[in-house]
């Protein structure tokens, strides 16, 4: 049976098929770019003031660079109960904890996702990288699910989020194909932990330290449509709810490639890992191949290198993504 869907175009599935076959296309003889870290940032610099338009593909490492970090200081500060009492060393870690009961469990997650999603990153990042392309075409497709983008002030739009996001919930029913939004459950679960409103109406944690490491029974989410139980909405399986906003980001995506697909394009790939490249990377190589007035750009600590094959059309920079936005200016 079709869903409403099923005639839009998916640029998940589309690009995800590229980057698949530029897995077979290119060789393994990777390149790590050429000349001194300042003759690329300006490289970068011009390229993106010439350009038709940006590509953004965006992975965890564009938020840590933000300071969204999930282990050390940050942890401690909002987590240390959790680190005391289960040993969890890190928020990424604490997200798979098998914690005795439902009420420990989204007490840990109202607090996950408060401090991930409801609060602004720490570090301006995501601001400086709107500062350098809010005057051209851009589309934006990220695996990151913290909502940066649009707290920063990016046309929501020109956003694909292809992995879900913390603030919407979906229901363990699978014939329940929709999602939920959580910001007020998750102000109520704050508030029952015993985290404090500041002067600029943040949650922090009270000046005793004492918090509480559940919620009542009563404020377990369930489904406002059935009661059941519900998740979050992170892609971990083939359960993940694309719901219409993601189909209609989706085709959005889809018809952006589609439109500059033989034009002059930068794909500027910020702080992609090794986890997801079919989702980014491999696609953004395989495009800039297919169109040689395309150009491919990354910005990523420790993993800045593209194939060989692309190398002349390549910005390959090894830095932190807001140190080398800074530099831009």
């Amino acid at each position: 049976m079709k869903n409403s869907y099923d005639e839009m175009p998916n640029g998940n599935q589309e690009s995800i098929q590229k980057g698949l076959g530029a897995v077979r296309y290119f060789s393994r003889n990777m390149s790590f770019g050429t000349g001194s870290e300042e003759e690329r940032i300006a490289r970068l610099k011009k390229e993106i003031e010439a350009t038709d338009a940006v590509v953004i593909g965006a992975g965890a490492g564009l938020s840590t660079s933000a300071g969204l970090t999930y282990s050390g200081e940050r942890f401690e500060r909002y987590f240390f109960d959790f680190a005391r009492k289960y040993g969890i060393r890190d928020m990424y870690s604490g997200g798979f904890y098998p914690f005795p009961d439902e009420e420990t469990r989204w007490a840990w997650w109202a607090r996950h996702i408060y401090f991930n999603r409801y609060i602004d990153a720490p570090k301006p990042v995501y601001q400086e990288l709107l500062s350098l392309v809010k005057d051209k075409d851009y589309f934006v497709v990220t695996t990151n699910v913290d909502h940066q983008f649009q707290r920063a002030g990016f046309d929501k739009k020109r956003l694909f989020y292809t992995q879900g996001d913390y603030g919407l919930f979906q229901s363990v029913n699978s014939s329940m194909q929709k999602t939920y939004d959580n910001e007020e459950w998750v102000m109520k679960a704050m508030e029952a932990q015993g985290f404090i409103r500041d002067e600029n109406g943040l949650f922090q944690v009270p000046e005793s330290g004492e918090l509480k490491m559940k919620i009542p029974a009563s404020l377990i989410p369930k489904c406002p449509d059935d009661g059941s139980d519900v998740t979050m909405n992170l892609r971990a399986d083939d359960s993940f709810v694309e719901d219409g906003g993601w189909h209609r980001a989706s085709a959005a995506y889809a018809d952006f490639l589609r439109r500059y697909e033989s034009l002059h394009v930068l794909y500027l790939e910020l702080g992609v890992g090794a986890n997801t490249p079919v989702i980014v990377k491999y696609p953004f190589w395989q495009m800039t191949l297919a169109n040689e007035k395309s150009v491919y750009a990354c910005i990523n600590y420790g993993e800045a290198f593209c194939p060989g094959e692309i190398a002349n059309r390549s910005i390959c920079i090894d830095g932190d993504i807001g140190n080398v936005f800074v530099k831009m200016k």
